[in-house]
């Protein structure tokens, strides 16, 4: 039964990036829905034939803890329809960090789980230039491209978190087609990424760009070079492909941060921190922004930390910053190109939360479980942990440099 929960948890990773894109409609949902309701019917039995289970660390305990006082606002909740969502909603979110940590075992363990997450943005990326050519997007003269039942925001965060992570398999991957499904990501997350014209998951790309070629080019010239000019050739590409209108929307980020409304998302906060006030401990209830700030129901808070202020008060927001300080904490645990990789993803995952809602993805809880799990492998495994994502970029140096001059 391990062994089944563990190959669920890899294929519950692969459908995360794109999980919205195939729903079946309720009772069961989308694919990550179903995937992770199977991971989780597979893992309870699994535990209980092992008659063990791991000893949680400090982000599994607070990820709990969270999740508790969630559901503890239920009491108090001015949206109890709302809450009574969420609570299911965050119970499969969470449970990630909890799977993550039980049932991967080893570096390669690790490096199977990212390589699935890799898998799973290149069919997201992919989705979304099959949007940009259908036929439907051309006639109504669309500039925002997205995998279908995606919002192109989340799209280009998705596919931003998969950057660094790509970049860290070029240079760890022993064998040429994983380290080839790698590096063809990075040309077409970006295109993609730029496909959907989102202002901050543009911002978003270009520090995971910058944790790439801290990855790839570092003491490289020549990979340097090379990774410039395909840039340019992708840049030239763009230009001539992608309607115009969708850059000239990404070329107003500089008016938008001087002295924009960031697309009305400063009216949206100061209703947020208006709600906050009225309760400002506990909270006016899990998923009650919408309710407490009397916005459209349609709407989000667009920032993380004031969703979480809103919904569980300053006490969630303690809980939910301690998890991000211990995930830190467990990326600077690690060595070499992951923590490289580890930092950058955590950097854009940081700056992607001042603009979307990011506590109710999926996503973000699969990260920080890699990361925390990277941690834990750091102080366990120290020796296998370095070989696995240092070594194979050692031994595969002069492969690498060939893939990369490769059109």
């Amino acid at each position: 039964m391990r062994r089944i929960a563990w190959w669920l948890l890899l294929l519950f990773a692969f459908a995360i990036p794109w999980e919205y894109s195939l729903d079946v409609g309720e009772p069961l949902g989308n694919i990550a829905r179903i995937l992770g309701l199977l991971l989780l019917l597979a893992a309870v039995p699994a535990l209980l034939q092992a008659g063990r289970l791991r000893a949680p660390g400090a982000m599994q305990w607070l990820a709990l803890a969270l999740y508790l006082w969630f559901c503890c606002t239920y009491f108090w909740t001015i949206a109890p329809l709302a809450t009574l969502e969420k609570m299911r909603g965050y119970f499969q979110e969470m449970m990630i960090v909890w799977l993550v940590w039980e049932f991967a075992e080893s570096p390669r363990d690790l490096r199977a789980l990212l390589r699935a997450y890799i898998a799973g943005s290149w069919v997201l990326a992919a989705l979304t230039l099959a949007n940009f050519g259908s036929a439907e997007a051309i006639a109504a003269s669309q500039i925002r491209f997205a995998a279908e039942g995606q919002d192109p925001n989340d799209v280009a965060r998705f596919l931003d978190l998969g950057l660094p992570l790509a970049a860290l398999l070029v240079r760890c991957e022993p064998r040429w087609p994983a380290r080839l499904l790698a590096l063809g990501y990075l040309p077409l997350g970006l295109a993609a990424v730029v496909l959907t014209a989102s202002r901050g998951g543009f911002l978003a790309a270009a520090l995971a760009l910058a944790g790439c070629a801290l990855l790839l080019f570092r003491s490289r010239p020549r990979q340097a070079l090379v990774g410039v000019l395909s840039l340019l050739v992708l840049a030239a590409a763009l230009w001539f492909s992608v309607p115009h209108e969708t850059l000239e929307r990404l070329a107003t980020i500089p008016s938008q941060l001087q002295g924009g409304d960031l697309n009305q998302r400063l009216q949206i906060w100061t209703a947020g921190w208006r709600a906050f006030a009225q309760s400002p401990v506990a909270g006016s209830g899990a998923g009650s922004f919408v309710s407490a700030a009397r916005m459209n129901p349609l709407d989000t808070a667009h920032n993380s930390a004031l969703s979480i202020l809103v919904g569980g008060g300053l006490i969630a927001l303690s809980l939910a910053v301690a998890i991000v300080v211990l995930a830190a904490r467990a990326a600077l645990k690690t060595r070499g190109p992951l923590k490289v990789a580890l930092g950058t993803v955590l950097a854009v995952w940081a700056v992607a939360s001042q603009v979307d809602t990011t506590e109710e993805n999926r996503a973000t809880w699969l990260l920080l479980g890699l990361i925390a799990l990277a941690g834990r492998l750091a102080v366990e495994q120290p020796g296998e942990l370095a070989e696995c994502f240092d070594g194979g970029s050692q031994s595969g140096q002069e492969s690498s440099q060939a893939l990369l001059v490769l059109p």
